[in-house]
């Protein structure tokens, strides 16, 4: 089998237009999230958000392709290139006809819904614009990203809600591992920061109408977010061979279903997923530094990760930093663990561990430490990514330092 290696990546986000941003942003502590600006906002309940500001689409992508992509695909790209350009990589002959993109993402383009839903509803137009389907189709990321970079392998998309993401890097981490592509374009995408989609959410009531303050006591909800994170996942001889900058060794990964209840977590399905990704990467529970949370701000979710995370390392809990980025970028659904793999890249390999901002209270039932409100300095070398999804289903992605 062979090693995997992260030699590339990519973000925009309510953070940043880029890995550096982004980064500075998360060492600060910085809040992505504020008032939406959008149509009908209105009609709300839930008027905030962590969208991405001052993006100009317009400036990046020619007026044919605009007509092609809709914004999740916008994001997807520009993290691509970025991502792709630090990889050093051009694909051309063998390793073009080898190398593929796997997508994570849930909603798809549901800007172009939400908009063309106006327009035959609302406006009683009988016409749509004849590229709304490869403008909306889940899967319109993936294949624009291989067709930009001449991507001729395995390329599809994982939807699995909020664990879209890890899915899809995990879908990529096995193809390289098993030597079926020798570098996978992978992570997520989400944009969902529209009348419908919003208001959509609002209907779960899990939405919160002022902040997001993961394993606080006064937690009242998540908070959306927008944006894309993608990364290049290179076999790791290949990697050496080029004298590539290596960021990260993916180690490991596990999936698994509760099969209960499809909006409750449970303990012990979550609890397999973790203890599944040490067991693959072959890491001592020990050795572990560093959990990205799932933390969405919600009572159920982050109890529930907290009781698994206890189970599964015991004493070692104690010692463990697990912190939740989307209290600064917001969740980004489908896209939310690509953008979060960032921070467990930071813990790495630079030594800087992202906080859980917004935290006020302490919980006696996520009585861990969540690294509150402010970035911290310290030694990690195994590093992990947690996502749980609604529908019960779990992904956790296993990280080590660069070999």
């Amino acid at each position: 089998m062979k090693r995997v290696v992260i030699t590339g990546a990519g973000t925009i986000n309510a953070l940043g237009h880029n890995v550096a941003d982004t980064l500075e942003a998360m060492r600060e502590g910085r809040c992505g999230i504020g008032e939406l600006q959008m149509r009908d906002v209105e009609r709300l309940a839930v008027r905030i958000g962590a969208q991405v500001q001052g993006f100009e689409a317009e400036g990046l992508f020619n007026r044919q392709q605009m007509a092609l992509y809709d914004r999740f695909t916008q994001f997807t790209l520009v993290a691509a290139r970025e991502a792709i350009a630090q990889s050093g990589l051009e694909f051309s002959g063998e390793l073009a006809a080898r190398s593929g993109v796997v997508m994570g993402n849930s909603g798809g383009g549901m800007q172009t819904l939400d908009e063309n839903y106006r327009t035959v509803y609302e406006e009683g137009k009988n016409r749509v614009h004849p590229f709304v389907v490869p403008k909306l189709m889940n899967n319109a990321a993936a294949s624009h990203v291989s067709m930009e970079f001449n991507l001729k392998g395995p390329s599809f998309t994982v939807a699995s809600a909020c664990a879209s993401s890890n899915h899809a890097m995990a879908q990529a981490f096995q193809m390289v591992h098993g030597g079926f592509a020798p570098v996978m374009i992978t992570g997520g995408a989400e944009s969902m920061l529209c009348f419908g989609g919003v208001k959509a959410w609002e209907g779960l009531r899990v939405m919160s109408k002022d902040a997001c303050r993961p394993f606080s006591a006064n937690r009242n909800g998540m908070v959306q977010g927008e944006g894309a994170g993608i990364f290049v996942f290179e076999e790791y001889e290949h990697a050496r061979a080029r004298g590539a900058d290596i960021l990260a060794e993916v180690a490991g990964f596990a999936m698994s279903s509760d099969a209960a209840d499809i909006v409750m977590p449970s303990k012990q399905g979550a609890a397999r997923a973790i203890a599944g990704a040490l067991k693959d990467a072959r890491i001592n529970a020990g050795d572990v530094g560093y959990i990205n949370a799932h933390g969405t701000g919600t009572a159920a979710n982050d109890k529930t990760e907290c009781a698994a995370v206890a189970d599964v390392f015991g004493r070692h809990a104690d010692s463990l930093m697990i912190s939740s980025t989307k209290s600064m970028h917001g969740h980004l659904i489908g896209g939310t663990g690509a953008v979060e793999l960032l921070a467990c890249i930071m813990a790495l390999k630079d030594g800087i561990i992202a906080p859980t901002i917004g935290y006020e209270e302490p919980d006696p039932e996520c009585a861990l430490d969540v690294v509150p409100n402010e970035a911290r300095e310290a030694k990690v070398d195994v590093a992990l990514s947690n996502a749980f999804a609604f529908g019960g289903l779990n992904a956790v992605l296993a990280l080590r330092k660069a070999p």
